[in-house]
């Protein structure tokens, strides 16, 4: 990957490599789930205690082979006092696309056929450098995965692959891992070997295709990793159009797994919809709008908007332009138009933040206008302050409210006012200062500039028609 992260905490739609991995096999409901870390095994533990806290995590000292990684993992669960029956299930940690229905199905075939071991396969439409399931005639049983490189001309022409993923009899797995040798170019013990081993010993090894070959792509790389995630974009936009949910231009439309529809919602083109996002029935989001654990209410709009764990009501309007940050809470019928930022705001029904204004750490009341260009000046250098503005209000543009200070209902303040003292509901408050006109300055002060000429001739105007 080229990268300080190590590759499995690398993301795509909301959840790293191995999360997805995890997501996928905690579908089965498996007594243990374990994974084995090695490199920059401290980064993973830390990531996975936060995604999974109950997976166990085993620390492969010495990168010698899938099967002694296997291997490290059983003996943790012996020495833990777990007894190994039933069926172990193999996974790859780098394959994110992989399937918890896909897991499923590998563990029905592998019960139903009475495998000791069950590969999960793919049939891809080039099969250029990956490992073939060569298949007994008759009975369908595996008898070998050839290497590419190790593979005749017949089988070449295989297009089934092996993946990886492997379903075993626990106390085979056991006991063919301890017959496992490492006499090869790479001096590891190879998982892989175990087919070989049970098969010797009389016992079936067989394959269950996956219905998407591209379940099981690895990734190793950036250019992976980008195509690994345009797949589960689109699976993953499929799926909410499938429940009611349109989206305009999915090309140009990313999702992460987290993010939840109801139905008759809308996403315009060039939108981004990250972590816990909820658009409720009938909203619109969009065009280019990012959101990220934000929740949108039924039949609200927003759009060019970028919002941040926030809540936008029930029939509210958002942008164009707009910017919601953390804690943001903008109630039914609410609006926050055109370049208006807010954070830390508790925003009343009804109530409307048109255009260019700040609004931060502040509480307003339902049906309140605020003025253009107004700006809620809550930190003193400092500490963060709170400002109060009440329900029914109408403030005047170019306000500045210096926090902490408190608009009662229905109070009105006049244009240009700068708000430092509370005002009493139902008053009006003027806070500026008186106007004074200096006559002559620019004929004064700015002789033959275009300005003092514009202002003679206006005089001339002027005294003609007296």
């Amino acid at each position: 990957m080229k990268s300080a992260t190590p590759k499995v905490l690398h993301a795509i739609c909301g959840r790293s490599l191995v999360g997805h991995v995890v997501a996928a096999s905690r579908e089965l409901d498996p007594e243990n789930l374990i994974v084995v870390v090695g490199h920059a095994r401290e980064q993973v533990q830390a990531h996975l205690s936060e995604v999974d806290p109950a997976v166990r995590t085993v620390v492969q000292h010495e990168q010698k082979g899938t099967g002694h990684a296997v291997r490290t993992a059983l003996d943790e669960l012996t020495n833990s006092g777990v007894a190994l029956d039933g069926t172990v299930i193999v996974v790859c940690g780098d394959t994110p696309l992989l399937t918890g229905e896909t897991l499923e199905q590998l563990s029905a075939t592998h019960a139903a056929d009475g495998n000791a071991v069950t590969v999960l396969s793919a049939e891809v439409p080039d099969s250029t450098g990956y490992g073939r399931i060569v298949r007994e005639a008759g009975t369908g049983a595996v008898t070998a995965i050839v290497e590419h490189k190790d593979a005749s001309d017949s089988q070449r022409a295989i297009r089934e692959i092996n993946s990886g993923v492997f379903a075993f009899d626990a106390r085979l797995l056991v006991d063919a891992l301890g017959k496992v040798r490492t006499d090869n170019s790479q001096g590891e013990e190879y998982l892989t070997d175990v087919l070989g081993i049970v098969r010797e010993a009389g016992h079936r090894v067989g394959a269950a295709v996956a219905a998407d070959h591209r379940e099981i792509l690895g990734i190793n790389n950036r250019v992976q990793l980008a195509e690994a995630r345009r797949l589960l974009n689109e699976r993953l936009l499929e799926r909410a159009m499938l429940a009611g949910v349109t989206i305009v231009d999915p090309a140009s439309t990313w999702l992460d797994v987290s993010v939840s529809f109801e139905q008759d919602a809308t996403v315009h083109p060039g939108t981004q919809l990250l972590g816990s996002t909820h658009i409720g029935t009938g909203a619109e989001v969009g065009p280019h709008s990012r959101l990220a654990d934000t929740s949108v209410g039924a039949g609200a709009v927003a759009s060019f908007t970028v919002a941040e764990g926030a809540r936008i009501g029930e029939g509210a309007s958002v942008g164009p332009y707009a910017y919601l940050r953390p804690g943001t809470d903008l109630g039914p019928r609410a609006k926050a138009g055109t370049y208006v930022e807010m954070k830390n705001a508790s925003i009343g029904e009804g109530t409307k933040v048109p255009h260019l204004s700040y609004v931060g750490d502040a509480t307003i009341g339902e049906f309140t206008n605020i003025g253009a260009a107004s700006v809620f000046v809550n930190y003193d250098g400092e500490a963060k302050h709170h400002t109060t503005v009440g329900s029914h209000c109408k403030t005047g543009s170019d306000n500045m409210f210096v926090a902490p200070v408190t608009v009662g209902d229905g109070a009105y303040t006049a244009a240009g006012s700068v708000i430092t003292k509370d005002v009493p509901p139902g008053s009006l408050a003027v806070a500026r200062g008186q106007q004074r006109n200096i006559e002559g300055w620019v004929a004064r002060k700015r002789p033959g500039s275009a300005a003092a000429q514009a202002a003679a001739a206006a005089r001339q105007e002027s005294e003609g028609e007296r």
